[in-house]
């Protein structure tokens, strides 16, 4: 395999999913899909043709969503909880990262 190629299957921000398999994936419609797309909580690309394509890091974000959804929890609270679960992982990564270097 060209090296390149590795990198894809290793990046998690990589759109490998169309809309139908993330959906089918994350047992939840497109329309769901497009939701948090409207809400802003994920961006998906655009192949070629216009289809949204999704990574690994938007689905395991609207899999969160979609758990809090079903909980009760309107889609756009559930959005702006998950966007701040994901900051708040980060800062924690960046935190530990600056830790080790000391």
């Amino acid at each position: 395999m060209i090296p390149e190629q590795n990198d894809k299957f290793d990046d998690e921000h990589y759109p490998a999913y169309t809309m139908g398999r993330a959906a089918d994936m994350l047992g939840a419609t497109q329309g769901f899909l497009r939701s948090l797309d409207e809400a802003g909580l994920i961006t998906p690309q655009r192949s070629s043709g216009g289809h949204r394509r999704y990574s690994r890091h938007q689905l395991r974000l609207a899999a969160r969503v979609r758990e809090l959804v079903d909980q009760g929890t309107a889609v756009e609270a559930a959005c702006r909880i998950v966007t701040l679960e994901d900051q708040l992982h980060e800062a924690q990564r960046l935190n530990a990262e600056l830790r080790a270097d000391d």
